[in-house]
């Protein structure tokens, strides 16, 4: 479907139209005609699905068509990390291009004092789209800078990220000042029972719409090197000694081993940085700053950059070790291979990990090569592969449209037993 079928106004279109976005992709398609009809959704997507434009552009829309109040936050959009908070409001920069009269702010921590009053100015003269990291936005809300009375739209961005973050009470908290009458829509990658109770608690009558988790770009080289844990640090030092030390990242879902990983390669004159838990958002925008711009080759992390960080020229991802499901290894990997480039991605799997890559090669309905350890290591694990079933598991004149009828005193209506749901 082209963007110029759906119902998207005037403005949203001619900015799509100069930033040469033409199709929509699934999710888009799926998503927008929906929450533009006023329903709650539950997308379940993975990163680089266009999910960020798939509630952001129906919203906008209507926003600036319809009657919402101009001195109220009418949207608020929860993000997980600063990172992804920063790209929905770029990606709101262009989007709302041609939208005069429509207002947004980005709201997250680490920041100095003159950030916060500016964040506060904007929250108490009612931004239109408030976007903002859980913490950050308790802390307002506790200080009497927010207004969430007349919220009519309440966004979740990669839920699973912020429940395995610890933020389900923070949501909680923040869901028990919206209005009972608002339209809420969620984006997890992955359905838990934990998202799914979540789903249940704030949603209302939700539209499903499911993404299939797609496979890795074909342009990933993948292997594997089957080891003990004794064996990693020697087989990453052999890496680095016959690979070219720069644009890699060394995935890992622990963070003391991100330190580890990180000691040993500086031991090595490895010109690299880590990103974990532990580090302060200043410290971790300066990693991040110093990565991306090339000032350093190689970042160690755990899965806290897996998803929602564009970085067009990475070359080779090292998983040190096997991530949970088959979700997090596209997420891990797909890193590289974007843009057009080559990549090449690299697992080692301990004995503990075995079943656990072979479910992922189950998903990728393929064998991925199995590397010979290098000389001097000893002999290498058993890998017992198991029978694995076939397939699957688990320029000139545009048309537009104009949306149906206003259904938004309608959708208060019908949203009013909300609250003996939640």
């Amino acid at each position: 479907m082209r963007f110029e079928e759906t119902y998207l106004n005037d403005n949203i279109l001619d900015a799509l139209y100069d930033m040469r976005f033409e199709e929509c992709t699934p999710i888009q398609e799926k998503c927008i005609p929906e929450i533009l009809d006023y329903h709650d959704v539950m997308g379940v997507a993975q990163t680089g699905t266009g999910k960020t434009a798939a509630y952001l552009l129906p919203i906008l829309s209507m926003l600036d068509e319809d009657d919402y109040p101009k001195d109220a936050i009418n949207c608020i959009i929860m993000s997980p990390t600063r990172e992804l908070a920063q790209q929905i409001d770029q990606a709101m920069q262009g989007f709302g291009y041609y939208l005069d009269g429509i207002s947004s702010v980005a709201v997250y921590g680490g920041n100095d004092g003159t950030r916060y009053d500016q964040e506060m100015r904007s929250l108490r003269m009612g931004a239109d789209v408030v976007i903002a990291t859980p913490g950050r936005l308790l802390s307002h809300i506790r200080m009497g800078n927010v207004d969430l009375s007349r919220v009519s739209f309440f966004v979740l961005d990669e839920a699973d990220r912020m429940l395995d973050m610890g933020f389900y009470d923070d949501i909680m908290t923040i869901v028990k000042g919206l209005p009972e009458n608002r339209q809420t829509i969620m984006f997890s990658a992955t359905m838990p029972d934990k998202i799914q109770t979540l789903a249940r608690h704030i949603l209302y009558k939700p539209v499903e719409v499911k993404i299939a988790v797609s496979k890795p770009a074909e342009k990933i080289q993948q292997s594997a090197y089957v080891c003990y844990d004794t064996q990693k640090l020697p087989i990453l030092r052999n890496i680095f000694n016959t690979e070219e030390q720069k644009r890699i990242i060394i995935f890992s879902g622990k963070k003391e081993r991100v330190k580890e990983i990180n000691r040993e390669l500086q031991r090595m004159k490895v010109n690299c940085c880590s990103m974990h838990s532990d580090l302060t958002q200043q410290e971790r925008d300066e990693v991040m700053y110093k990565f991306k711009s090339g000032q350093k080759d190689v970042l160690v992390a755990t899965d806290i950059v897996a998803r929602g960080i564009d970085i067009d020229d990475i070359r080779m991802v090292i998983n040190y070790d096997v991530p949970h499901d088959a979700e997090d290894y596209v997420h891990r990997i797909g890193r590289t291979a974007r843009a057009d480039r080559d990549g090449v991605a690299i697992t080692l799997v301990n004995p503990d990990d075995i079943r656990r890559f072979q479910q992922i090669e189950h998903f990728l309905d393929k064998e991925v090569p199995k590397t010979p350890l290098p000389d001097g290591l000893g002999d290498a694990p058993e890998y017992k592969s198991t029978e694995r079933r076939k397939g699957p598991r688990g320029g000139g004149h545009r048309r537009r449209g104009k949306r149906p009828v206003n259904k938004h005193n309608n959708k208060k209506q019908n949203n009013k037993k909300r609250g003996s749901q939640q």
